[in-house]
């Protein structure tokens, strides 16, 4: 039992909550663990999302695409990592992409309904969830900038963040060259240009069917280095905090 407390206090919605308080909330909710074989699939791309499902131990593979399959990006989840947690509530609550077990790997799921009640138990619970969306609201502001005045890295960068999850690694966007081009509306030699430069800043591999991230933080703080930039134009309308 110990143990499953300690893993328990690691998961994003439970970090910074007493022991004590997560035996209460162990007692209330039903918690639901699974086992997955190495290359199972946990969830499937436009499956109804009606648990938040958090990776406990193991890792797994997220892949999303467009229909056409022509473009994709995959990422590996380890734990302790959330599995799309972003869709089971708003517009759109189906999975946006297929997720496979990359090892043999254990899932905690827990549904929608106590999930809201665990969210009403304990203010941390509420912060935990609310510094979620924030930490998402922020980035797409970033990334609507870099999409507006940035450089192609930084459209490269945003298109990276906005499809993958926090913590994520092995990152791979597979699409081909020509497609990439038409995607960010630029000539072959300027994208290959950009991905070059990048590839020297050990940001990325780049090869004429694959980018692969080398570091997912760094192609976010390039988001960052954007949003401080555009903040420090001069004539520009700045909102002071209240």
């Amino acid at each position: 039992m110990s143990s499953m407390f300690e893993l328990l206090m690691n998961l994003p919605l439970f970090r910074g909550v007493s022991r004590s308080r997560i035996a209460e909330v162990v007692g209330s909710a039903k918690f639901h663990f699974l086992k997955y074989p190495k290359g199972e699939t946990v969830v499937r791309a436009g499956e109804e999302c009606t648990h938040l499902a958090f990776v406990i131990s193991g890792s797994v593979r997220s892949e999303i695409s467009n229909s056409s399959k022509r473009f994709s990006v995959s990422q590996t989840l380890k734990a302790p990592s959330a599995i799309a947690p972003d869709f089971l509530f708003g517009r759109t609550t189906r999975y946006p992409g297929t997720v496979v077990a990359l090892t043999d790997c254990s899932i905690l799921k827990i549904s929608k309904v106590d999930y809201i009640r665990i969210l009403n138990a304990d203010q941390v619970f509420m912060f935990n969830f609310l510094n979620t969306l924030s930490v998402n609201a922020q980035k797409a502001l970033d990334g609507i900038l870099a999409l507006t005045s940035g450089g192609l890295d930084e459209r490269i960068a945003f298109w990276i963040i906005a499809l993958t999850q926090p913590g994520s690694e092995d990152i791979e966007l597979t699409c081909k060259t020509r497609d990439l081009c038409n995607l960010f509306s630029v000539q072959r030699n300027v994208f290959d240009a950009a991905c070059h430069e990048m590839e020297q800043r050990n940001l990325i591999r780049y090869s004429p069917r694959k980018i692969e991230i080398v570091d997912r933080r760094e192609m976010l703080s390039l988001l960052e280095r954007q949003s401080e930039t555009q903040e420090d134009v001069p004539g520009q309308l700045k909102v002071e905090n209240e």
